[in-house]
């Protein structure tokens, strides 16, 4: 089976110190592409020398953005700075953004400032044509909202996702991917497993979201196999069928 692991920040630390030996486990798993996203300027260059990676160890496609954890610290200058390092990529996508308001201490001022700094990244990539990648915990209507209202209509991945069926209706119709990733490696995140049941085939990629999502150990994208073989039991299929539906949706968000 070939597969893709649509979100694994292989630049992490985490990852980057041993990164020859989890690409060649990933490769071992059937993992051959990989999306890598960076999360604030400060690691954009990072992310972007992965792009320069030997083919040998797979196809690395990267993401440049701001992740609505650092929306704070944005200044203006950090939007020219993306739209420029962008213009050196022209392959990148525009990633991880996006909204979190999981944490209700949040004050009104705050999410609006995540707002602004998502709106203006969604208008970059429509400039651009590029797709995007997105965060969004807890914020799924007003992901919408500013979609709409920034007229973005590129596409691209929901990662991460852990919303309702009825969520994952309102995303796919804005023409996103609903990433289905290591939740599933957790028996009682029952909630997803709910969703994937009612996707259509067209409507999900598959990632792990490296290194990050699991309790007792480093995430690798190699975890992929297992999250494709997990996807197939809840949806009545094998894992093969999986990974060719979801190959098939991954190649038509990388196609230029």
């Amino acid at each position: 089976m070939n597969l893709t692991d649509t979100h694994c920040h292989l630049a992490d630390p985490a990852l980057r110190e041993n990164l020859p030996h989890i690409l060649t486990a990933a490769r071992k798993a059937g993992v051959k592409r990989f999306i890598v996203p960076a999360t604030r300027p400060q690691d954009w260059q990072d992310v972007a020398d992965m792009a320069e990676m030997p083919s040998e160890h797979g196809q690395i496609r990267i993401a440049l953005g701001i992740h609505p954890w650092f929306s704070d610290g944005i200044v203006e200058q950090d939007f020219a700075g993306l739209e420029a390092v962008l213009a050196r990529y022209p392959r990148a996508w525009v990633g991880e953004i996006g909204l979190d308001f999981y944490d209700k201490t949040q004050t009104p001022p705050q999410r609006e400032r995540q707002i602004q700094v998502f709106s203006r990244q969604l208008a970059i990539a429509q400039t651009l044509r590029r797709r995007v990648i997105i965060h969004n915990l807890k914020a799924t209507a007003d992901i919408a909202a500013a979609v709409k209202q920034t007229g973005f209509a590129q596409g691209g991945i929901v990662h991460a996702f852990s919303g309702s069926a009825e969520e994952a209706r309102v995303l796919t119709k804005l023409g996103f991917k609903i990433g289905i990733g290591s939740l599933l490696l957790n028996p009682n995140a029952r909630k997803i497993r709910e969703t994937l049941k009612t996707l259509n085939d067209t409507d999900f990629v598959l990632e792990t979201d490296s290194p990050f999502m699991l309790k007792k150990e480093i995430n690798t994208p190699a975890n992929i196999l297992r999250i494709a073989e997990i996807a197939a039991e809840i949806r009545g299929t094998g894992a093969a069928e999986i990974a060719a539906i979801t190959e098939r949706n991954a190649d038509s968000l990388l196609r230029p």
